[in-house]
């Protein structure tokens, strides 16, 4: 079983998206952990503001699997391809880590970029997983979170409760 950490988002009806995809990965996947969800502001475009989450889940599939199931999950809860790269959205699923798998595996690029770039990825990943090595960088994500410019991107904790009683 691989251990995979996933990126949650979105800025559409955003706690009903993410409960539901919430929701879809553990009827796939059984138990999962899951940070603290942040509230961001967009990034590369005007828009509404995000929750943002990180997950853990534990997998048999493959690299591409995992991505062909997290796509369908997207598409089910309204996710509209074709659009700009940058916009709103109903529910965003990325691939963060596949184990220490790096490169490009299955079409997809690992370990996922925007750990290093976004805030709204590396806080909560850090709280999730502080003592676990970016597969390149050779830091924890504890370490990294502490030299990052925590002032470049704005966000906040929220009060998010999943599931609901």
């Amino acid at each position: 079983m691989a251990t995979v950490y996933l990126s949650l988002g979105s800025n559409i009806d955003r706690e009903k998206h993410l409960s539901a995809g919430l929701d879809a990965l553990v009827a796939a996947f059984g138990d999962l952990r899951m940070s603290q969800v942040y509230e961001s502001e967009a990034v590369g475009f005007d828009g509404d503001n995000f929750y943002n989450l990180v997950a853990a889940i534990e997998t048999d599939l493959s690299v591409g699997e995992l991505a062909l199931r997290l796509r369908h999950i997207e598409d089910d809860n309204g996710r509209l391809r074709g659009g700009p790269k940058f916009s709103a959205r109903t529910l965003d699923i990325d691939i963060l880590t596949y184990d220490d798998l790096t490169g490009e595996v299955d079409g997809v690029k690992l370990p996922r970029g925007e750990i290093l770039k976004n805030a709204f990825v590396l806080l909560p990943l850090s709280e999730l997983a502080p003592d676990t090595q970016h597969p390149v960088a050779g830091k924890t994500y504890q370490q990294l979170w502490e030299e990052y410019d925590q002032a470049a991107q704005k966000l906040w904790p929220v009060t998010f409760d999943w599931p609901a009683a």
